[in-house]
C-alpha cells in the first residue's frame, strides 16, 4: 500500500473538547487535512519541540529519544496506519543498523518522538478518504497555526498585555521561568513577545 507524506501545520485548542487539542496534518503538496484530537500534555510535547523550547530538564519524548540514541536506535518514519471507531493507530519504524522493527505506539506519542528524531510521517489513502478534510480556496475552518487557551498563557498576576511593557531582559527571564515552571502555553506567548521586539529592530 503506497505511504502518503503528512506535514505538521500546527496545533489548535480544541473548541469541541474542553481541555484537548487538534493536531493538524496536512498532505503534502496537496489540500487535504488531517486533524488529530490529542491532549494538553502531547499537545505541548509536541509544540516544545516544533517551537525549539528547551526544558531545563528532559521530558518524557526527550528521554526516549537520548535513550534510543545511546543505544544506537533511530527512528526512520512513523506510520498513522489505522483509523478505527474515531481512533487514529501508529507505529515507530526503529532500525539499530542491523534490523527494522515495528513498536505499536499512541498517535500523539508517536509524533512527539517523530518531530525529536526528525524523521518523515506517514499515512495511508484510506485514512485520509476516512478521516481527511479537503480545504477549499479560503476555508478556514481548520486552524493552521498554534493556538492556546486564553486561560493559560499567562502566569497568575501576568497578561498578554503586561509583556508588551517588559523589557527585553525582563522577557527572557519570564521566559526561563515558564519554561522551568513546564508552563509552555505561557512560553510561547512570551517567546512570540520577544521575537516580535527582535524582528522589528
Amino acid at each position: 500500500m503506497k505511504k502518503i507524506k503528512l506535514d505538521i501545520l500546527g496545533i489548535s485548542y480544541s473548541q469541541s473538547q474542553s481541555g484537548a487539542y487538534a493536531l493538524i496534518f496536512g498532505e503534502a503538496g496537496k489540500k487535504r487535512r488531517l486533524p488529530i484530537i490529542i491532549g494538553s500534555f502531547e499537545a505541548q510535547a509536541i509544540a516544545i519541540e516544533l517551537e525549539k523550547m528547551k526544558p531545563s530538564r528532559p521530558l518524557t519524548h526527550d528521554l526516549f529519544k537520548n535513550f534510543a540514541t545511546t543505544f544506537n536506535i533511530s527512528i526512520t518514519e512513523v506510520i498513522i496506519y489505522k483509523f478505527s471507531e474515531g481512533i487514529f493507530f501508529a507505529k515507530l519504524i526503529c532500525f539499530d543498523g542491523i534490523k527494522e522493527v515495528e513498536i505499536d505506539s499512541r498517535t500523539s506519542d508517536a509524533v512527539a518522538i517523530a518531530v525529536r528524531f526528525k524523521c518523515p510521517i506517514y499515512t495511508y489513502e484510506n485514512i485520509l478518504s476516512a478521516a481527511g478534510i479537503v480545504m477549499q480556496e479560503g476555508d478556514e475552518s481548520i486552524e493552521t497555526g498554534t493556538t492556546k487557551p486564553e486561560s493559560d498563557t499567562a502566569a497568575e498576576g501576568d497578561t498578554p498585555d503586561q509583556y508588551g511593557q517588559m523589557t527585553l531582559k525582563e522577557l527572557e527571564k519570564k521566559l526561563m521561568e515558564a519554561i522551568d515552571a513546564e508552563a509552555y502555553e505561557r512560553a510561547s506567548v512570551i517567546r512570540d513577545e520577544i521575537n516580535k521586539r527582535k524582528g522589528s529592530k
